[in-house]
């Protein structure tokens, strides 16, 4: 009888991660320990798999997606009672977006529990810029921008190369300096590499109705931003925008 409610996840075996660190960085990797705890009848555990997971708006509403995903171990027995620790390094891949505005991003860890509701934990973690992003977002600052949101976003046909169905995009508003009166708004998606990161930018001049229903007040490009340098990207931005205000 023990071995058919566990099957069902009365009694079931559970698990835990505990993360050395939930404040992260992309590109950086955290160290875990993964704790699980047997139930009332021996159990067999197909896999412990974790989920680096977000979510991002579509037409339809939010869904969910994996940035990252890996297993830990294969065919492990849980005995009753019985506890079994594992460690485990979890890689924070650089596509891993950033918790500003409405993003979230957590780990998943997942037992895979034939004929049962497999248990499973939720870790949320504090994703802070990379040098390279934060210092594009310094420049902003800079030339006189201020960060309105930001919002994981649909992107189906990968316009951006990322290899994910979503982007990020941070959306700025001019409330000061050289363009204040002549965008509405700047909005950017960053791809970053161990190497670069592109950035590609959306210009929302500031014009009248006809231009905003023909779409001709907006202009798309891009810049490679490669060190962290606060003065070097907010000169290439100005240029950038200079160009296309």
């Amino acid at each position: 009888m023990k071995k058919v409610l566990a099957s069902i996840g009365v009694g079931n075996a559970n698990v835990d991660t505990v993360l050395s660190s939930t404040t992260v960085t992309p590109g950086e990797t955290i160290d875990a320990e993964v704790h699980v705890d047997g139930g009332s009848a021996e159990q067999e555990v197909g896999a412990i798999e974790f989920e680096l997971e977000t979510q991002y708006a579509t037409e339809e509403g939010y869904e969910e997606a994996d940035i990252d995903r890996f297993t830990l171990t294969e065919d492990l027995t849980i005995e009753p009672d019985q506890s079994e620790t594992r460690s485990v390094e979890i890689d924070v891949p650089y596509g891993t977006p950033v918790t500003l505005g409405n993003v979230d991003v957590w780990v998943e860890t997942e037992l895979d529990i034939d004929w049962a509701v497999d248990p499973e934990d939720r870790d949320y973690v504090d994703v802070k810029p990379t040098p390279r992003l934060q210092a594009v977002f310094d420049a902003m600052d800079e030339l006189g921008f201020s960060f309105r949101t930001a919002e994981c976003e649909a992107d189906p046909y990968d316009r951006y190369g990322s290899g994910q169905r979503f982007v990020q995009e941070f959306e700025f508003t001019p409330q000061a300096g050289p363009f204040r009166g002549d965008l509405d708004e700047v909005e950017l998606v960053a791809r970053e590499t161990p190497d670069e990161l592109t950035l590609f930018v959306e210009i929302d001049r500031r014009g009248g109705l006809l231009s905003e229903m023909a779409e001709t007040d907006e202009s798309k490009t891009s810049l490679t931003v490669r060190d962290a340098d606060v003065t070097t990207i907010r000169d290439d931005l100005e240029r950038v925008l200079e160009r296309h205000a």
